[in-house]
């Protein structure tokens, strides 16, 4: 038997449905009760208005890290594109924390233009939100089917997971850059 076939034999898939999902609650939940939270007034440790920025900034990294992805898997180059998500995953586990201080210690900022452009912000967010909510399984249930060596399997759930985390790391971007007149 030579060495692939038998580091395939040896290899035991796991099951990380149950981890998904413990994760996936754990992350929504919490993001969703933030949303009801009042904020601190009192908090003046540091200015916590540099956390959106830097929310913003993470979620270019995202965006960036994960074309770089795509044009690495485009390619065939596996070792590249892994390199890449773990990348993203990185700079994406970096924006949660900011996100989840911000909103744990700041009020919520009201967004105040009108007209076409107060349509296209909640536009923008309100699809963010939810592509937000839903991304988060399909992040780790992709990731998870390529450890496991799954190799078709993540291909047809990559294919929506990777459009959709694009989109949900620009519109974050984009959801700063219309809010951040009012912060």
């Amino acid at each position: 038997m030579n060495k692939v076939e038998n580091t395939s034999a040896n290899f035991q898939k796991r099951n990380y449905k149950p981890a998904i999902i413990i994760i996936s609650i754990i992350l929504i939940g919490a993001i969703g009760v933030l949303a009801g939270m009042p904020g601190y007034e009192d908090f003046d440790a540091f200015d916590v208005t540099i956390l959106p920025l830097m929310n913003a900034i993470f979620n270019s990294f995202t965006f960036v890290f994960l074309v770089c992805a795509l044009v690495a898997i485009l390619k065939k180059n596996i070792t590249v594109h892994r390199r890449f998500i773990y990348a993203a995953l990185g700079s994406t586990s970096l924006f949660l924390v900011s996100y989840v201080t911000f909103h744990f210690l700041a009020p919520s900022t009201p967004f105040g233009g009108e007209g076409f452009i107060a349509g296209f912000y909640y536009f923008i967010l309100i699809t963010h939100i939810v592509l937000a909510a839903a991304i988060v399984p399909l992040v780790l249930t992709s990731v998870a089917r390529a450890w496991n060596m799954e190799n078709d399997r993540h291909r047809k759930i990559a294919r929506w997971t990777m459009p959709i985390w694009l989109y949900v790391s620009l519109t974050g971007v984009l959801v700063y850059i219309l809010i951040s007149p009012y912060y």
